[in-house]
């Protein structure tokens, strides 16, 4: 699989906080999540319990498929970043839990105090950028 441009990766690496849109039963919901950028393995890598709405949605739905957004604020339009992706999650295990644990701890140091750290992985398979520092309403588009 290609990764994405490194347009879109420095973006994605620049910011920590990430909206995640589900969906169960036609009702949409979202929640803001910190992550941290798993390159290797093109994965958002976050943490969330069981009991909060948006991974019940996820579980009890039996519908992985998220969508979500990552935005610059900012008022001056020439200068307007964000991306919009859709893709897979899943709660992690294992080694791959191990991994992902590391680096979300290198991006968290705090979250080491939690007392359960459960992380989930987000795998996109589509990334679409908007940067308008290349020309008004440029768009960049990556598919798995």
């Amino acid at each position: 699989m290609t990764p994405p441009e490194e347009q879109i990766i420095d973006f994605i690496c620049e910011h920590h906080v990430l909206t995640l849109a589900v969906a169960r039963n036609n009702v949409p919901y979202c929640a803001s999540c910190y992550y941290a950028y798993y390159k290797e393995q093109n994965q958002f890598i976050f943490t969330s319990g069981h009991e909060t709405r948006h991974i019940r949605d996820v579980v009890e739905g039996s519908n992985f498929t998220v969508a979500g957004t990552i935005a610059l604020e900012t008022r001056i339009v020439g200068k307007i970043r964000g991306i919009q992706f859709t893709g897979l999650i899943r709660e992690l295990d294992g080694e791959e839990l191990k991994k992902a644990r590391s680096v979300y701890l290198k991006r968290f140091p705090i979250a080491r105090l939690m007392s359960e750290l459960r992380l989930w992985s987000l795998v996109p398979d589509f990334i679409k950028m908007t940067d308008n520092r290349l020309g008004f309403g440029k768009k960049l588009i990556w598919i798995a």
